[in-house]
């Protein structure tokens, strides 16, 4: 799947709060340090995972699942094996019918889940990490030696 920086870049900027789904309460798991990351860059990130439903994260409630969120927000990111997805895109569409976007991550994909929510006119990113474009959109990358392909003048 390919999109364009512009649309990436489109749903960044308006997203300003994400339910991140399988989060880990395990710094050195990548969903914890994505759902971190994204809360320093100024999202509001709401943590969902039944195992740890009730107990605070990164200083918000998780939640068990995605019905349970009191609050709307603006995109579903998932960390789940692919097979999970329907479910949680049912649930996230159903909750909330103004949703803007499904992030599944790297290595999640789910082609009958993404026609259901594009269906509906939500935006829909497979097999790729919100943190990683954020980085690579906004130069962060290239501090670290990346080639992100994206020109800016800032250093």
């Amino acid at each position: 799947m390919r999109y364009s920086d512009d649309h990436l870049r489109t749903i960044l900027d308006r997203t300003k709060t994400i339910a991140v789904v399988g989060v880990s309460a395990n710094p050195v798991r990548p969903s914890y340090y994505v759902a971190r990351y994204l809360g320093l860059k100024g999202y509001r990130v709401i943590p969902v995972n039944p195992g740890l439903s009730g107990q605070t994260l990164l200083g918000e409630t998780v939640y068990a699942d995605v019905a349970d969120i009191p609050d709307d927000v603006d995109m579903v990111d998932i960390f789940r094996r692919s097979e999970a997805v329907p479910p949680i895109v049912d649930a996230a569409l159903a909750r909330w019918p103004a949703l803007q976007t499904i992030w599944m991550q790297i290595g999640v994909e789910h082609a009958a889940a993404t026609a259901v929510a594009e269906a509906r006119g939500v935006d829909v990113i497979q097999n790729r990490c919100p943190k990683i474009e954020y980085q690579r959109l906004h130069g962060e990358l290239r501090m670290g030696g990346f080639a992100t392909g994206v020109i800016s003048s800032k250093l």
